[in-house]
C-alpha cells in the first residue's frame, strides 16, 4: 500500500510539474513574443467565429433572395451581398468553417504520415530509407498546388466531395514533412539510449514510437502549424479554380470566384472580403508558426 501511494504521489508531483511547464511555456510566449500572439490572436478569432458562425452569422449563408442581388455594404448587409442576394457576411464566417475543417484535417493527417515516414526511414536506414526518400524527392519536385489540382481531378470533385479536397491537400504536405523529420531522426537514432534500448529486447515499432517519434514532435508541431495556413490558401485556390468545393457550400475561394471580373467595379466588396480573410487567416498560422519554430528550437532561442 505504501509503495502504491508513493507511485501515485510520483505521478500527480509529475503532472503537476508539467501543468506549471506548460503553463511558464505560454507565459514566456506570450511576453517574448508579440508577433507570435498576435498571430494567435488571429487563429483565435477564426476559430470562434467558426465555431459560432450559427449565432453571428445574421442571414443564412446558402439562401438566394432575388430582392438584394449585388447590395452595397450597409448597416443591413454589413459587407453587401453577392449576384444571389446572400449575404457576404454570413457566408465570410461561415466559410471559416471550410477553410478550418479541410486545413486542420489535411495539415494533421498529411504531418502525421510524414512524421511516420520520417521516423521508419531514420530507423532503419539502407534500402527502406533509400526508398522512402526517392518516393519522397517525386513528389517534392512538383509545387504544391500541381500535385493537389492532380489528386483532386483523378479522385473527382462534386457536391459532397470535400474528402477528395482533403486529400488532395494532404499529399503534397507528407512528403516536405517526411524530409524534415528524418533529419532530425536521424540524429536521435544514433543515441545512446536507443541502443540501450534495443540491447534490453524492446521491438522496432516500440523504439519508433516511443522513444524516437517524442524526439521529434516539436518540428513536427511546427510544420503542422506552417503548413495550416499553405492548406487554408491550397483548399481556396482549388475552389477558385472550380475543383474544390461546390456552390452552395460557404468557402472563400467561391467567393472569390464568384466576385468574377464583371462583378469588380460594380462590386468590388464580392473579392475584397474573401481576399482579406484569406489573408490574414495565412497570415495569422505564419506569424504563430514562426515563432512556436523560434521557441521550441534551442538553436534559435534568445533571453
Amino acid at each position: 500500500m505504501a509503495a502504491s501511494a508513493d507511485v501515485i504521489a510520483r505521478k500527480r508531483y509529475l503532472e503537476s510539474t508539467g501543468s506549471r511547464r506548460f503553463v511558464r511555456f505560454w507565459g514566456d510566449f506570450v511576453r517574448r513574443r508579440p508577433l507570435g500572439t498576435a498571430g494567435a490572436a488571429l487563429i483565435l478569432v477564426m476559430i470562434a467565429a467558426a465555431a459560432l458562425a450559427d449565432v453571428i452569422a445574421p442571414y443564412d449563408p446558402v439562401k438566394i433572395n432575388f430582392a438584394d442581388l449585388l447590395q452595397g455594404p450597409s448597416s443591413r448587409h454589413l459587407l453587401g451581398t453577392d449576384p444571389f442576394g446572400r449575404d457576404v457576411f454570413s457566408r465570410l464566417v461561415f466559410g471559416a468553417r471550410t477553410a478550418l475543417l479541410v486545413g486542420f484535417v489535411s495539415s494533421l493527417v498529411g504531418c502525421t504520415v510524414g512524421l511516420v515516414l520520417g521516423v521508419i526511414s531514420a530507423y532503419f536506414g539502407g534500402r527502406v530509407d533509400t526508398l522512402i526518400q526517392r518516393l519522397m524527392d517525386v513528389l517534392l519536385s512538383f509545387p504544391l498546388i500541381v500535385i493537389a489540382i492532380a489528386v483532386v481531378a483523378a479522385l473527382g470533385t462534386g457536391q459532397g466531395l470535400i474528402g477528395n479536397v482533403i486529400a488532395a491537400i494532404t499529399v503534397p504536405i507528407i512528403p516536405r514533412v517526411a524530409r524534415v523529420v528524418r533529419s532530425s531522426a536521424l540524429s536521435v537514432v544514433r543515441m545512446p539510449y536507443i541502443e540501450a534500448t534495443r540491447s534490453v529486447g524492446a521491438g522496432a515499432v516500440r523504439i519508433m514510437f516511443r522513444h524516437v517519434a517524442p524526439n521529434v514532435f516539436a518540428p513536427y508541431l511546427i510544420m503542422m502549424t506552417a503548413f495550416l495556413g499553405q492548406a487554408i490558401l491550397l483548399e481556396a485556390s482549388l475552389s477558385f479554380l472550380g475543383l474544390g468545393v461546390f456552390e452552395p457550400t460557404p468557402s472563400w475561394g467561391l467567393m472569390l470566384r464568384g466576385a468574377g471580373m464583371q462583378f469588380l467595379e460594380q462590386a468590388p466588396w464580392l473579392a475584397v472580403a474573401p481576399g482579406v480573410a484569406i489573408s490574414m487567416a495565412v497570415f495569422g498560422f505564419n506569424l504563430f508558426g514562426d515563432s512556436l519554430r523560434d521557441a521550441l528550437d534551442p538553436r534559435l532561442r534568445t533571453g
